[in-house]
């Protein structure tokens, strides 16, 4: 009997023998591959560190920059306000230019109300025979026509043209710069410019 015990316990070891190597190589390989990923971590925690690290130093650069007076890119009081004051110089002289541009507008619009041939007429229609006059807003010979109630730009130009004058809507907004064609108005006077 002792012979049948022994023989057991040497098969019992031998057996558990290959089953515990299998054991410790499974936990060997599930340590190393820890171990490997820890290093990765490690690695890449490392690489972080220097990344963030190049990041605060330019921050700190920028931030030294910021501080420094008086460089080549920075504007101090005294600059603003010299702008300012170019800006405001600038303004008038604009303000002064259009007051001088109005001025001479109503002048030539003076001058051509009183000019030979031209019609004042608000009752004129683009039947009538017009007069080329030279406006100060077109730079060709053109034709001044008062609008009449239930005008639009493009019947205006159908009666042009059917009285041998071609022009097209779009000449005739051309030619008047600002002309809102859905808010004209009895009496406002167009230029209605003359073929070339």
């Amino acid at each position: 009997m002792k012979m049948i015990s022994s023989s057991f316990l040497i098969l019992a070891f031998a057996l558990s023998a290959p089953l515990a190597r299998a054991q410790d190589a499974a936990t060997q390989q599930q340590l190393d591959k820890l171990s490997g990923q820890i290093q990765d971590i490690t690695d890449a925690l490392a690489v972080q560190n220097k990344h963030i690290g190049d990041l605060e130093q330019k921050i700190n650069d920028l931030q030294d920059k910021l501080n420094q007076p008086g460089g080549n890119n920075f504007a101090n009081a005294d600059d603003l306000k010299k702008l300012a004051d170019q800006v405001q110089q600038i303004d008038q002289k604009r303000q002064s230019d259009n007051d001088q541009i109005l001025k001479e507008l109503e002048r030539l619009e003076k001058s051509l109300n009183v000019s030979p041939g031209h019609t004042s007429d608000p009752g004129a229609t683009a039947t009538a025979n017009p007069t080329p006059t030279v406006s100060p807003y077109a730079t060709a010979p053109h034709y001044e026509y008062p609008i009449k109630e239930g005008d639009t730009i493009g019947a205006i130009a159908k009666a042009y043209t059917a009285q041998g004058i071609k022009v097209t809507t779009k000449e005739i907004l051309k030619a008047n710069p600002g002309l809102n064609p859905s808010s004209l108005h009895v009496g406002q006077k167009i230029i209605i410019p003359q073929p070339q």
